[in-house]
């Protein structure tokens, strides 16, 4: 459940203001979880509201084409919200700039949804930091859709996904501590840790450091408080804007598995990379034998989305398992 967006990015690494056309891609966090699960043969349903102009069709034209069930939308409202992307390079950022006050999503309540309905025989709901964030009305949707999840027996993940552009960390610490007594699957890197939920890693993330660690003890804290089934954190190592390290940790209560790690060199588009990796671990929990085999899928599935531009992940379970099973050479697959 979240907001599906129109993305507007500059053309390769061009900087708005030197660019006189736009690329045109929808996607936002949720929506391209929601793609990465019906690419591995997952019915995956996205829960959202869309304004019933065109553009909004054409938003929800686009989680069709991968096969994500768009049943629950509910239509109505005035607008999409938009995002603009200016993809950098080397020692130059990628930068973002919203547009999505008063879409659609922002401006939803609780009875445009049928929540009875759309957690009848679901087995997993999946959300993120962000749709709280775009409004208190989201926010106290997502709060409903949470108390029916939970009411069905369905498990239920969050990304933190803390963006400092929608609110601050004393009002996301307000809304998300409340809502983890409905989450069993914890995901988010340190940044979102500290600033969504107060704890902070004892490992100096800004300098680079990536020791897993530095995170045991926060991994163990946040079980303990909110009484989490799993505890997950991407461990990123930021050279550049396109030349990152790539790892990740699970943590189930009993024991701690690290991940192997990918040297991703050049990033075509990290947009996404995230989502890529939630959704390659709710497959990984939902198919794999246990929480290692789990993790190393996700971690390849969100290696492989930062060498594909736009926002969602279009890679089937077979690429992906190539990749963890070791096939890193990028030969021609003849």
């Amino acid at each position: 459940m979240g907001e599906i967006m129109l993305r507007l990015s500059t053309p390769g690494q061009s900087r708005f203001v030197q660019s006189d056309t736009l690329c045109v891609n929808y996607g936002g966090g949720e929506a391209n979880v929601a793609v990465s699960c019906a690419n591995y043969g997952h019915e995956a349903y996205f829960v959202s509201k869309l304004p019933e102009h065109e553009i909004g069709q054409a938003a929800l034209n686009s989680l069709r084409k991968f096969g994500v069930h768009t049943d629950y939308i509910a239509r109505g409202g005035n607008r999409l919200g938009i995002y603009y992307l200016e993809t950098g390079a080397s020692m130059r950022p990628s930068k973002v700039i919203y547009d999505r006050a008063g879409s659609s999503i922002a401006e939803a309540k609780p009875e445009d949804f049928n929540f009875e309905e759309i957690f009848s025989g679901a087995d997993w709901f999946h959300w993120s930091g962000i749709t709280p964030a775009i409004s208190d009305a989201s926010a106290e949707c997502l709060r409903q859709a949470c108390i029916a999840a939970k009411k069905a027996g369905v498990t239920v993940s969050c990304d933190l996904n803390f963006r400092k552009k929608l609110w601050t960390s004393q009002k996301a610490q307000s809304i998300m501590k409340p809502l983890m007594q409905y989450v069993d699957v914890c995901i988010g890197n340190e940044e979102d840790a500290e600033l969504c939920l107060g704890f902070k890693p004892e490992s100096d993330v800004e300098g680079g450091s990536t020791d897993a660690e530095g995170y045991k003890g926060i991994f163990k804290g946040m079980m303990e408080t909110f009484g989490f089934k799993y505890v997950i954190s991407t461990l990123r190592e930021s050279f550049s804007a396109t030349h990152n390290g790539w790892k990740a940790m699970i943590y189930d209560g009993k024991e701690f598995y690290v991940s192997k790690r990918y040297d991703i060199n050049p990033i075509i588009d990290r947009v996404g990379g995230g989502d890529s990796f939630s959704g390659g671990i709710i497959h990984g929990l939902l198919t794999k034998p246990n929480q290692g085999e789990a993790l190393e899928f996700a971690v390849a599935a969100s290696a492989l989305k930062h060498t594909i531009p736009g926002d969602v992940n279009m890679v089937s379970a077979a690429e992906v398992e190539a990749l963890a099973g070791g096939a890193a050479n990028g030969r021609v697959q003849r």
